[in-house]
């Protein structure tokens, strides 16, 4: 399946006057060398025959762009077709090398999410860890580029973001008046009181907790605050900026001492960036991504978590060894990457399974059921242990995934779905070899993935510049246009029939989600009670969740606790439609070819089809030559067109998705409202009496019937913003086609030698393909032939 990060036909700018504009300057040599560092000989010689092409495809269409630029920079009219032209190089010219991969690392406190990145990176102690505790704070990228020395940049949240935010701490801490002794205890040690108090304490000082919203804005805080929002930190060598970066990002446990100015901004960060020089190990291009597990009260904290996520193509579960066997926590996360797979760009998830190197061998052996062999050693044992561990988690996860995702999903189709691993015993080595530890798996798996993604990127880039150059030559050859006339007006009546066939297929594939969304919507309704009453309830009835509920309240039924995990009312009273519906609403955006019509981009790919083929049949009728200049870039230019579709689709994706619980938000929102303003004796039963109270009175309203409405709405929408895009581009097209009396066309500046230099780069492409395909036989070879490496075991029992 394709990945959204490689969807690099786009739809061509509009013709305009405004494109007498200086293209970007290109990548240095000596840099795009370094881009290679991370990858072994046989990968980077492909790499670099893939950059080699890029980079002079690139220096080809900049040629052109200025000659053309200078031919008409003083003409007072510019023909229609020659501004196309000039912004379709433009546009090529600026398009980035390689968008980046984003690789989350998802999991929940203490899974060794920050030990694992160190270990793949080659830094030890980079980022902070700390066993059990909550280490890493908010959401860490790391990445390598060009740059010399490390660098991190820690963005911090804007004024008015920090303003909101206090608004609703001291709405939390606003202690009721009246409170029985029993209230009070529980007030004391409810979730939401604590962190609130925790990070007031943290910014502004002890005792702050009294204060009101307007005194806190007055008050001054502890740490230093930029302006800007912005604190970069530099240093030579990984350990001098880990330790300057250490308190940004560690949590600092209550209880103890205040601690350095940096530990006192704390509470205000929301994304730290972190760049390493021309890494080794870690291509450019790849950025991992520390997720923590459950998003954040602070709304804008919370909404960028939910966007890393969505934005990720690749999502690691990060668990421990010793609670990957189930676990609450453990389920909500797993539900919340199969959730990113349907409504984000994510189209690969694996389990990473940490700490494997832990393992008590003498219970083990009593336990142990399976396998005839002695194990002799503690080594013998993990490595057993940890095949088990893959066989058991591949078939439960993949199961899981069936049931929410399409039959034909990328995913699906991995033969490695759970990868055991030890940060621990990479460094360490005394039971395990490196290769046992999977880190360098990890690193291979990585590297293949840009590997592929580049392969792909280049070669439509390729394709697509020269397609271009088969406009330009249809310009400069006059006896083509003399002799290669082209009658459009049939092509026209043939696109316009086929637009409306394509509007009715997509009607068809979208009532797909019809009848999955009116069964969905009478489970809500059967089930809404019961799994409202599961929300409110807590093992201590309702003590310590008093100012819990309040928060939830405030945040319009969300609240992202860093002890009690994330709490979603919204999306927990949708679940029972999003069961019903989620593998048709995978099927209907994956882009394999159902034989029922259930997918959306095979639609459009018999629509391009059609179009290629007309324009094939209409040039043979009229008496094109095969080779013929025109219709080589009309079918060229109508995949650009249409390929450009899928990104804009998927990126409307995630909007359909989350219409039923965002519906549903917007419809409860005067309950929360209300309930968040009750305060006094016995507030908590009175907060969830509001609750129960107006969620029935919405659900008779018809709620559930209005969020399923909403998401078909959404469906309709994209369908008709869809059909809206190929009309425009696909007429804009044909206006290049149609006759040359109608003033499209000049002679242009003399571009031949760039013409065949770019026919000699577009077949290329193939020479490049084979070549990287006999060095991976190669290379494949000889893995195979050479001997297995395999640790002797250090410590024996």
């Amino acid at each position: 399946m394709a990945e959204t990060e490689d969807c690099v036909g786009q739809e061509p700018h509009p013709v305009d006057d405004d494109f007498f504009k200086e293209p970007m300057k290109k990548r240095r040599r000596s840099d795009r060398d370094q881009r290679f560092r991370a990858f072994p000989s046989v990968e980077q010689s492909t790499l670099k025959e893939y950059e080699k092409l890029e980079s002079r495809t690139r220096r080809v269409l900049s040629n052109t762009y200025q000659k053309l630029i200078q031919s008409v920079f003083l003409d007072d009219s510019i023909p229609n077709g020659v501004k196309y032209l000039i912004n379709r190089l433009l546009a090529l010219i600026e398009k980035p090398s390689l968008d980046p991969i984003y690789i989350g690392f998802f999991g929940s406190t203490g899974a060794g999410k920050s030990s694992l990145i160190n270990a793949i990176i080659q830094q030890a102690m980079f980022l902070p860890v700390s066993g059990e505790s909550i280490c890493t704070s908010c959401i860490v990228q790391v990445s390598s580029g060009c740059c010399e020395q490390y660098e991190a940049k820690i963005h911090l949240l804007s004024n008015q973001e920090w303003k909101q935010e206090l608004k609703n701490l001291t709405k939390l801490l606003h202690r009721p008046e009246q409170l029985g002794r029993e209230e009070e205890d529980a007030w004391d040690r409810d979730d939401a009181v604590e962190e609130a108090i925790w990070k007031l304490q943290m910014v502004y000082g002890n005792g702050v907790e009294r204060k009101s919203y307007e005194e806190l804005l007055r008050a001054k805080p502890k740490g230093k605050i930029p302006t800007s929002r912005v604190i970069t930190l530099k240093a030579e060598e990984a350990g001098e900026l880990s330790l300057k970066l250490d308190p940004y990002i560690r949590t600092q446990r209550r209880g103890w001492d205040e601690g350095s100015a940096e530990t006192q901004i704390w509470p205000l960060i929301k994304l730290v960036e972190v760049t390493l020089p021309k890494s080794e190990l870690i291509p450019e291009g790849i950025v991992l991504v520390d997720i923590p597990g459950t998003g954040d009260f602070n709304s804008k904290r919370d909404e960028m978590w939910r966007k890393t996520i969505d934005k990720c193509s690749v999502i690691w579960l990060i668990s421990d060894i010793e609670r990957v066997s189930g676990g609450r926590a453990h389920e909500d996360l797993l539900n919340e990457s199969i959730k990113a797979c349907q409504r984000g760009f994510c189209r690969d998830m694996a389990l990473v399974v940490t700490k494997t190197d832990k393992l008590h061998l003498p219970e083990y052996l009593r336990e142990r059921k399976v396998g005839s062999q002695a194990i002799q050693s503690q080594r013998e044992a993990v490595l057993e242990r940890n095949e088990m561990i893959k066989l058991q988690r591949n078939k439960v996860l993949k199961e899981k995934l069936k049931r929410k995702l399409p039959t034909d999903s990328r995913v699906l189709e991995d033969s490695e779905l759970v990868y055991t691993v030890s940060a621990q015993e990479y460094w360490q080595q005394a039971l395990l070899t490196e290769e046992e530890t999977e880190i360098p798996k990890l690193r291979e798996y990585i590297r293949r993935r840009l590997l592929d993604k580049k392969r792909r990127m280049v070669t439509k880039y390729v394709t697509e510049a020269f397609g271009l150059f088969l406009l330009t030559d249809s310009f400069s050859c006059t006896d083509n246009l003399q002799n290669e006339h082209l009658h459009v007006s049939g092509l026209r009546r043939f696109v316009e029939e086929k637009i409306q066939l394509l509007e009715k297929a997509i009607d068809q594939c979208f009532a797909h989600i019809v009848q999955p969304l009116q069964e969905g919507v009478q489970n809500a309704r059967s089930s809404y009670r019961q799994i409202l009453g599961v929300c409110l309830v807590r093992s201590r009835g309702n003590q310590g969740f008093h100012q819990t509920l309040k928060a939830v309240c405030l945040k319009n039924g969300i609240y992202a606790s860093r002890t009690l995990g994330r709490i979603d009312l919204n999306e927990a009273i949708t679940q029972p439609i999003y069961e019903q519906i989620d593998p048709v609403f995978g099927g209907i955006f994956r882009s394999g070819k159902p034989s029922d019509g259930s997918a959306l981009m095979p639609h459009i790919d018999a629509f391009k089809r059609s179009l290629q083929e007309k324009m094939t049949e209409i040039g043979i009728r009229n008496g094109w030559k095969y080779d013929s200049y025109k219709k080589s870039f009309l079918i060229q230019e109508i995949s650009a067109i249409l390929g450009g579709l899928e990104g804009h689709i998927l990126r409307k994706k995630r909007r359909i998705y989350e219409s039923l619980s965002t519906s549903v938000q917007n419809d409860l929102k005067p309950c929360y409202e209300e309930a968040a303003q009750i305060t006094g004796k016995k507030a908590c039963e009175r907060m969830k009496d509001v609750l129960r109270r107006g969620l029935d009175q919405q659900v008779d309203e018809g709620m559930f019937e209005r969020a399923q409405e909403r998401m078909q709405h959404q469906f309709h929408q994209l369908k008709n913003g869809i059909t809206e895009k190929v009309k425009g581009s696909v007429t804009t097209m044909l206006t290049l086609a149609s006759s040359q009396g109608d003033g499209l066309y000049k002679e242009l500046a003399d571009v031949k030698s760039e013409c065949k230099e770019m026919e000699k780069l577009h077949r290329s492409l193939r020479e490049v393909a084979e070549n990287a395909l006999l060095r991976r036989g190669m290379q494949d070879f000889l893995l195979r032939m050479s001997p297995s490496k395999s640790g002797p075991p250090k410590t024996w029992i």
